[in-house]
């Protein structure tokens, strides 16, 4: 199974919005007026085929950047792509799994560093929903360590612009609506299986600051406290991966879910807070059965609550428009009216898709 079909925490950056050497919580310039409104970039994310020619690549990526596709978020490293994108004027970021890390030698070499629910079992041996399900615990400094490791090794490399962070979250806890059929689930509440980390080192931070163990709260799913401090976890990690980003200065940005309130509900994610240079809200309207007008309901919550602290690009699943063209039309120009920076596309970027965006820029 495809993941992108399960769940993306899946989602970037038109870095080129934002200085990475600016203070990134700098207040927000006057709205320009349409005149001088700059033109909407997009990017795209992708899982490079290393089967590509040079010759196609150039074709395919002198066509993106024609339609308004100002960067690429690349799953795997490939050198042809990277360095063919820039040669097109396209920024080239390294899309990273950050939390979610299933690699068999990690597995197997520390097992302790991965979250546990909230009955006690741990991801390395029972991964939710699906087996690639493998969630890191963010309190642990090894694993803050591991993924700043991580985070350089991509940067180091002269042909990657900037990283993206993907994953960059908890287990989802309650799934979009969309999928609960699909998995046989009923989630009108939060069910302890797929509410993370409840580990030792976990519980003892927090029973440090608050006096109690988050296992003892009657209601655990409804405590305030125990929530921020799974946010704070989340920012903490954020942080330090933004802190290696700025030695290389190059840009951070990140695939969130789609709106704040949502975001922080159900995967403690509190990406309003980051310190990021541009951030990519998945939007993928079919997932939580809303209409294509919710599109821009979303975007608009979430540029208010950034008081622009960095651009915001919307994030738009293919698959759930059908091969309908007005319709993502109609999609790009909802994120655009209430203040995206661009879009951020996921799936088969043909040339309808190419024009839409060349339409909307």
């Amino acid at each position: 199974m495809d993941k992108r079909h399960f769940i993306k925490s899946l989602g970037i950056g038109g870095l080129a919005l934002a200085n990475p050497l600016q203070p990134l919580k700098a207040a927000a310039s006057p709205a320009p007026s349409d005149s001088r409104k700059p033109k909407a970039q997009h990017r795209v994310w992708i899982n490079p085929d290393h089967a590509d020619t040079a010759a196609t690549l150039q074709q395919r990526y002198a066509a993106y950047r024609k339609a308004g596709i100002t960067d690429i978020f690349f799953e795997d490293d490939s050198p042809l792509h990277f360095k063919t994108a820039k040669a097109n004027g396209i920024k080239a970021h390294r899309w990273m799994w950050t939390m979610n890390r299933g690699e068999k030698d990690l597995l197997a070499s520390h097992p302790e560093w991965y979250a546990k629910n909230r009955k006690g079992e741990s991801c390395a041996n029972h991964p939710p929903y699906v087996d690639y399900y493998r969630w890191l615990c963010p309190s642990k400094p090894e694993v803050v360590k591991y993924l700043e490791q991580q985070v350089e090794k991509h940067l180091s490399l002269d042909y990657v612009d900037g990283i993206h962070l993907d994953y960059v979250r908890f287990c989802d806890v309650i799934l979009p609506v969309n999928l609960w059929s699909q998995y046989g689930i009923d989630q009108s509440k939060e069910l302890p299986e797929y509410d993370f980390c409840y580990c030792e080192q976990c519980r003892s931070a927090y029973k440090a600051k608050n006096g109690i163990d988050p296992l003892e709260i009657e209601h655990p799913d409804q405590s305030p406290s125990w929530r921020k401090f799974r946010y704070d976890r989340i920012t903490n990690v954020v942080n330090h991966l933004a802190a290696v980003a700025r030695q290389h200065k190059k840009p951070i940005s990140a695939a969130v879910f789609p709106t704040p309130e949502i975001a922080k509900r159900i995967v403690r994610q509190d990406w309003t807070n980051w310190p990021l240079n541009a951030v990519c809200p998945m939007i993928y309207h079919g997932f939580y059965r809303e209409n294509i007008s919710w599109i821009g309901d979303a975007v608009a919550e979430g540029v208010k609550a950034l008081h622009g602290a960095f651009p915001l690009y919307a994030g738009l699943f293919l698959p759930d428009f059908k091969g309908n063209y007005t319709d993502l039309g109609t999609a790009v120009k909802l994120a655009l009216q209430n203040g995206a920076a661009g879009v951020s596309i996921f799936g088969d970027v043909n040339p309808d898709v190419l024009r839409v965006l060349s339409e909307n820029i």
